[in-house]
């Protein structure tokens, strides 16, 4: 074995010695480092060498035993919920029952696993993500999200076995690294929305994802070796559930999202997305006053819309707007009325 080899298998195995990983996986890893020190001749030996490397950095990398501690206060949850969401009341006290069980079952960890995952539905920009959100830091746990919008492949969830070139782990293993935390919360995110050809494949690793007698040992097809997903709450949203399968939907409690009238878009508006996009742009509140005439403008630009997020597009185009006439040096403060409203927001929306 010359030098330059035994250097890289001395690495392999004081990068694997740093990381707090199962006692088994490191003796499975451990032997293939020995083997791999018989096939330094080879010519298979370097990239042998870059895949054990790869799999060893996502193992290190992947919180075993980190967890946060559970905040399940109901006052701070509350104050949580009514900062970040107007209205909703019935979906908010929902969230606060549900958060009221896993305080009484806090040393019981089969009954939490037990509990319902929420999943909710409802049309674009009516809030689903940011409860989803809102609810991980009401606990204080690490958030986490996995798209399903035009997936087609369970692979996508599972990852792909490392005997396959370009191998890697799938979107749940990359979630719970991305969360550096084993009892995160995880947003399955329009799970309905998922492509008709990997649908049944897709709804199959989902039934196992939200079963606890399952998810306790999930096994990605790249890391081969079960994660324990017990701890972590999912939550689901869709835009409706005619896609989803029923022995999903039977995992599910299903939960509405309304949709906003003007009246509450204005308010949503008006205390909520003009002071964020304004802290955004570090440009104080009192710089921009809105005229109550030009609101209704504001929330139906273009026609009804259900949700909030053509309202968001347009004040922070506002804001935008405001930002780049205080550099170029034109005011410091601005009114918005009937009369300018033009010059401030597209002017097909007005």
């Amino acid at each position: 074995m010359n030098d330059n080899s035994q250097k890289l298998l001395v690495d392999l195995r004081e990068k694997l010695k740093k990381g707090q990983i199962p006692e088994d996986l490191n003796e499975n890893i451990s032997v293939r480092l020995e083997q791999l020190g018989l096939l330094t001749s080879s010519p298979s030996f370097l990239p042998e060498v870059d895949r054990v490397n790869k799999y060893i950095d996502w193992v290190v990398s992947l919180p075993w035993n980190k967890r946060t501690d559970d905040i399940l206060d109901l006052n701070r949850a509350k104050e949580v919920f009514e900062k970040n969401h107007y209205g909703l009341t019935g979906l908010k006290d929902r969230i606060l029952e549900y958060m009221s069980v896993m305080q009484l079952n806090k040393s019981n960890k089969e009954g939490m696993a037990r509990a319902p995952i929420m999943c909710f539905v409802g049309l674009v920009g009516t809030g689903k993500t940011t409860m989803a959100i809102s609810i991980a830091e009401a606990m204080s746990r690490q958030f986490a999200r996995i798209p399903f919008g035009g997936m087609g492949d369970p692979l996508d969830l599972r990852g792909q076995s490392r005997m396959h070139p370009e191998a890697e782990p799938g979107k749940v293993i990359k979630s719970l690294r991305q969360a550096q935390s084993k009892n995160p919360v995880i947003l399955l995110d329009e799970i309905d929305r998922v492509t008709d050809e990997g649908r049944a494949s897709i709804m199959g690793v989902l039934v196992e994802l939200l079963d606890p007698e399952q998810n306790k040992a999930f096994v990605d097809h790249y890391l081969d070796y079960p994660f324990d997903l017990s701890e972590a709450i999912f939550i689901a949203t869709a835009n409706n559930t005619h896609g989803i399968a029923t022995a999903v939907m039977d995992r599910l409690e299903p939960i509405n999202m309304p949709s906003y009238n003007d009246e509450e878009k204005i308010t949503i508006g008006k205390k909520y997305i003009l002071p964020k996009a304004l802290k955004e742009a570090n440009i104080p509140e009192e710089t921009v006053v809105i005229d109550d005439k030009v609101w209704s403008n504001l929330v139906r630009p273009l026609g009804f819309d259900a949700g909030i997020r053509t309202l968001q597009r347009t004040i922070f185009g506002l804001v935008r707007k405001v930002a780049k006439l205080i550099v170029e040096g034109k005011g410091t403060k601005f009114v918005i009325n009937e009369q300018n409203v033009k010059d401030f927001i597209a002017s097909d929306y007005v």
